[in-house]
């Protein structure tokens, strides 16, 4: 297997193939049940926003408890203004009422 992925990821990163999209690059292109319960927040600004998106639809699909939060007006990594900017704030607070929740 890890022989596989040498190769997949020279590939890559040679480009000589820009059709191999090695599956382990994304958790969209795995296996997802099993999973615990996730919380996905994403802003509407986000350049990852459909992944994010599809990533939650995927997990769901294979029967995992998911909670997808899209945050109007937030963009990557939005949760580092905690404590400026008020979504960010609440964001952090809905991590730690989530965790609180399914984790005891």
């Amino acid at each position: 297997m890890q022989k596989q992925i040498r190769r997949e990821w020279t590939a890559v990163a040679i480009k000589d193939n820009t059709d191999i999209k090695p599956p382990i690059l994304s958790p969209i292109s795995q296996n997802l049940g099993g999973l615990p319960n996730l919380l996905i927040q994403v802003g509407d600004h986000e350049v990852l926003l459909n992944d994010s998106t599809r990533l939650a639809a995927r997990a769901e699909e294979a029967g995992v408890d998911v909670t997808l939060e899209v945050w109007d007006n937030m963009w990557h990594v939005f949760h580092a203004f905690a404590g400026v900017v008020p979504e960010a704030q609440q964001a952090i607070n809905n991590i730690g009422k989530f965790v609180q929740q399914h984790v005891g």
